[in-house]
């Protein structure tokens, strides 16, 4: 049953939520925050409620809703300043997770598959769930935290939290019912109810222990091959070459196991292209440096409206990129199936051509092989990184598409026009997130967009300052 929120919650809750980088709503202006739901938890020794907000926007668009763990203890110890929420009372109210009192109740709670009011917490069938040491929290933020216990489960909270589905857990679920190896085994979930319908909270998996982040893993390449003065990008120890080759050949099984488990479908390229050019109207009004970009990309797009024939398609993971993969020592995992935090719902979950996911990682590289061309005191960058930095992208780029092609018996670049338009529709989404959320940024996606629009002139024609 739920219980009434304190009175001072909901103020402290409106001056935290949007400050969190999982807001994923900077930019918009917040008319109000309430709290809608509140289920205390009987955690010994912590006062601690299962807390839902409710964020409405001044613009008058469609409300957000978050989950907190909203814990109290006595003001004036220091554990827990980092995870401050504010000041009740004498009280510290604070974010639950980094408490390994909270965090080790909800691993237990979904080993025992307890109810808690509204709150369901599922174990697997058949998994079996270790026991584990105090959870810790790992340092990044994005649209979820997770909580890491030891060396075998890491439970992932969904800060936004929406009624119906979750993308992540179906095809999770899905996987494993073929028997997939690309994904962490799932353990368990958390589910509850939000305005009566059921709703996805979390979801336990495998850890992967010994494994490396494949964005991390690029990073390191562009550093080393940067390093060197007169070394190409093939000659250098740290080539990431053959790891997308393998990465390429792992989202093509990825793939195919997505079909056998829920099989195909076609889209409308017209409809499609309808969905492109709405995004590129609302970024282009956000964005002005999008404009003089404007009329060529729908020009892309009105080439792919015309396309006469339907596009295949399927259930994909919608928002892949190098931070969505883990290298172990058996091979590469895809994780995070959430799709892109700022696509409603009922989107993310509609079958796609499997171009979105493959244009997605080729923007990663190109992300990968920029981004510390723009962390310098220099006022415009060397031309000759700028040259080594992209010829990184193109070697990585081929790579993946190689190893993609050598498992589907397909290679994407045979579909060149539906693929740069994913492509141009991904970096749109870009510039709009890294104008709200890094605007150093910006001019990564800019600086694609122009070479997507000229793949005459080489991303090398295109000069990374000039896109500013």
């Amino acid at each position: 049953m739920n219980s009434p929120p304190s009175p001072d919650l909901a103020a402290l809750l409106a001056d935290w939520i949007p400050r969190q980088r999982w807001f994923g709503a900077k930019g918009r202006a917040v008319a109000s925050v309430s709290v809608v739901a509140t289920t205390p938890l009987p955690v010994d020794g912590v006062d601690v409620e299962h807390v839902v907000a409710e964020v409405a926007f001044a613009d008058g668009g469609p409300a957000a809703h978050f989950q907190v763990l909203a814990a109290r203890r006595a003001a004036g110890g220091d554990d827990f300043e980092h995870a401050a929420i504010g000041v009740d009372g004498d009280r510290l109210v604070y974010d639950g997770l980094w408490d390994p009192a909270v965090s080790g109740w909800l691993l237990r709670a979904i080993r025992e598959g307890r109810e808690v009011g509204e709150l369901r917490f599922v174990p697997e069938p058949g998994i079996e769930i270790p026991p584990a040491p105090p959870g810790r929290v790992l340092g990044v933020e994005q649209s979820n935290t997770s909580v890491v216990f030891g060396e075998k489960s890491i439970l992932k909270l969904f800060r936004r939290v929406a009624a119906g589905g979750n993308p992540d857990l179906e095809l999770h679920r899905a996987l494993r019912a073929v028997g997939g190896t690309e994904v962490a085994t799932l353990q368990g979930a958390v589910e509850g109810v939000l305005h009566g319908e059921s709703a996805v909270l979390g979801m336990l998996q495998d850890y992967a222990s010994n494994s490396a982040e494949g964005w991390a893993m690029a990073l390191a390449s562009v550093r080393d091959l940067l390093a060197e003065a007169d070394l190409r990008a093939d000659e250098v120890g740290g080539d990431f070459a053959a790891e997308a080759n393998r990465l390429g050949q792992t989202i093509a099984v990825l793939h195919s196991d997505l079909v056998r488990a829920l099989g195909t479908a076609e889209r409308d390229p017209g409809e499609i292209a309808a969905a492109m050019r709405a995004r590129l109207a609302v970024a282009a009004t956000d964005v002005p440096a999008l404009e003089p970009h404007s009329a060529a990309i729908r020009g892309v797009y009105d080439e792919l409206a015309a396309l006469p024939a339907p596009l295949p398609a399927q259930r994909v993971h919608g928002d892949l990129h190098l931070g969505q993969t883990l290298r172990t020592p058996l091979g590469w995992l895809v994780i995070d199936f959430e799709g892109e935090p700022a696509t409603p719902l009922e989107l993310r979950v509609r079958p796609d051509s499997p171009l979105r996911d493959v244009a997605g990682m080729l923007r990663s590289f190109d992300y990968a092989a920029n981004h510390q061309l723009l962390e310098t005191d220099e006022p415009e960058p060397d031309q000759q990184r700028v040259w080594r930095s992209t010829e990184w992208a193109d070697r990585n780029r081929s790579a993946f598409l190689d190893g993609y092609a050598a498992r589907t018996g397909s290679d994407p670049r045979e579909h060149e026009l539906v693929l740069r338009a994913y492509e141009l529709d991904k970096a749109v989404y870009e510039v709009v997130y890294e104008t709200r959320n890094r605007p150093t940024w910006a001019p990564i996606p800019l600086r694609s967009i122009a070479r997507l629009l000229n793949p005459e002139r080489g991303t090398a024609g295109v000069p990374i300052d000039s896109v500013q």
